[in-house]
């Protein structure tokens, strides 16, 4: 078991310190200029959303009713993430929005709340970083600090003291990409010669894949294949002072710095990831987390891998997996279709007469593909209405009005051997004295996900699997394994199907069950 914060949970802790000589430089490489090209990827930067504690160990919450605000959880869970929002016109000042979509503000009394719908003069932060990586929050229209305790919050002292000062922990996944701000390319394992290169457009592949782990304080890096970076660039089987980094925070980028208090940064033709001589983070030590989209491949009726191999026209004809028989998926928030992107960053696309070819560089209607989950297979629905089917060539042609067996695809989920999972409620976890899991928990445990026949095993960290038992719970002490569907259902969001057909959820308890009968939010699973 992984914890996510140095006491009680495994996310980001993170050392913030803000480094403000130059915001000018970060505003204008943020994507958000519309001047500035985006990387090749598509994605924009991971939200900062994090939690708050303060001196006590408790999280700064904001409640529901009356918008009212307090310091007395004891873990992370949804009233307790705050987005951290710049001014537009002065990178100094922040806003902390909650999961209400309102803001935290103080007014000229001390008096804190957390119910305006729009950035005001009250709403003004700035951050004071201590040495220790805590934050003092200060009001800029005011000059007075925030902290307090429990229901006893306000924001007027004069001067910091320990109950003025916040830790912060970031709430993400803590399964990402990492994107270099110079370079504009991703990091990856490079297995043959041992380290995490930096010389990726589009991060393809499980090894693109990087895990962020807490270790006694500090954050490692694990490769898809379970090594640690070390400050000298070398991948380690086992974590130790040389593979341990405080995280810095730059106007939302982050900094690695490492025993020495040198920092990360891509070096030399291919950006072999090690320390530089820098003590002091700029651009080239700065890095995005982005999210990482599903990477999949797929296998007709015929038994072939759907490939571009041959050229543009798509064909399932190749006997093994490869690059080109690699495509991300990129689902669509609203309407929840899906792109399909080839490893050159083209997009699967409808042409004349039903074809599919790999020719389209931007997202349009003809890209946009349906995808019905049929137990351990699916069917793709084009956008002029047919379903794509397996000529006996291997030609794939949207020309089906129903779905036949030449209409059915296997769907293998490649670039997540390694699965974490976050439900509306938290993780999902070993529960500590029985054989069933949590899927509530702040702490999360690594599961190994295993694809059979177009089902999936999913084992444990004991090496057993998991399975429904009669009763409906998920147990983690299988001998043998069960199978299980996955679906990719949503943006950064699956489902999954037990072999009843039910889907798993996380009851009111926090308790993993096999018994959905409909989807729902407690069984969608960030991944």
């Amino acid at each position: 078991m992984t914890s996510i914060f140095p006491h009680t949970f495994f996310f980001l802790t993170l050392c913030f310190t803000l480094l403000y000589e130059n915001p000018s430089f970060l505003l204008h490489m943020s994507p958000l200029n519309p001047q500035v090209k985006m990387p090749a990827n598509g994605n924009r930067p991971l939200k900062l959303q994090f939690g708050l504690i303060n001196h006590e160990g408790r999280y700064l919450t904001a409640e529901a009713f009356g918008f009212k605000v307090n310091a007395s959880a004891v873990s992370l869970k949804k009233k307790q993430i705050w987005t951290l929002e710049h001014d537009s016109q002065d990178s100094q000042v922040i806003y902390l929005r909650s999961h209400l979509g309102r803001y935290l503000a103080s007014d000229k009394d001390g008096k804190v709340t957390c119910e305006a719908d729009g950035h005001n003069s009250d709403c003004r932060f700035l951050i004071v970083a201590q040495s220790d990586g805590r934050w003092a929050l200060q009001s800029e229209q005011h000059l007075r600090f925030f902290g307090g305790s429990r229901d006893y919050l306000s924001c007027f002292a004069q001067f910091i003291t320990d109950g003025e000062l916040w830790a912060v922990h970031l709430a993400l996944h803590p399964q990402a990409n990492l994107l270099s701000v110079a370079r504009k390319r991703y990091a990856h394992l490079s297995s043959e010669d041992g380290e995490i290169a930096v010389d990726m457009n589009i991060p393809w592949g499980v090894a693109a894949l990087l895990t962020l782990v807490y270790l006694d304080g500090k954050y490692c890096l694990k490769t898809c294949d379970g090594r640690f970076l070390g400050n000298d660039g070398k991948l380690l089987t086992q974590s130790g002072r040389s593979t341990a980094y405080t995280l810095e925070l730059k106007c939302g980028k982050l900094a690695f710095k490492d025993c020495e208090g040198k920092y990360l940064s891509p070096m030399g033709p291919t950006g072999t990831l090690r320390s530089g001589r820098c003590s002091k983070p700029g651009k080239d030590e700065l890095f995005d987390l982005e999210e990482s989209h599903p990477q999949v491949v797929l296998m007709a009726a015929n038994g072939r891998y759907v490939s571009i191999r041959q050229g543009v026209s798509l064909a399932a004809n190749q006997e093994d997996e490869t690059d080109m028989e690699t495509f991300q998926m990129e689902i669509d928030k609203e309407s929840r279709k899906c792109t399909f992107r080839t490893s050159q960053g083209n997009y699967w696309a409808l042409v004349a007469h039903g074809g599919i070819q790999s020719t389209a560089t931007e997202v349009l209607a003809n890209t946009m593909f349906a995808v019905e989950w049929l137990g351990h297979k699916v069917a793709l629905k084009a956008n002029n209405g047919k379903y794509i089917c397996t000529k006996k060539n291997g030609q794939l042609l949207a020309v089906s009005d129903s779905v036949g067996e030449d209409e059915l695809l296997t769907l293998k989920l490649i670039n997540r051997p390694m699965l974490i999972l976050r439900g509306e409620n938290g993780f999902i976890c070993h529960h500590k004295t029985s054989n069933t899991l949590d899927a509530s928990r702040s702490v999360y445990d690594i599961f190994t996900l295993q694809f059979s026949n177009g089902a999936y095993h999913i084992k444990g960290v004991t090496g057993h699997f998991w399975y429904v038992n009669s009763a409906g719970l998920v147990c983690a002490d299988g001998e043998a394994p069960e199978d299980f569907a996955i679906e990719l259902l949503e943006h950064g969001r699956l489902a999954i199907r037990g072999k009843n057909g039910k889907y798993l959820r996380g009851d009111q308890g926090g308790t993993l069950k096999g018994d959905g009968l409909s989807l729902s939010g407690s069984a969608l699973w960030e991944y």
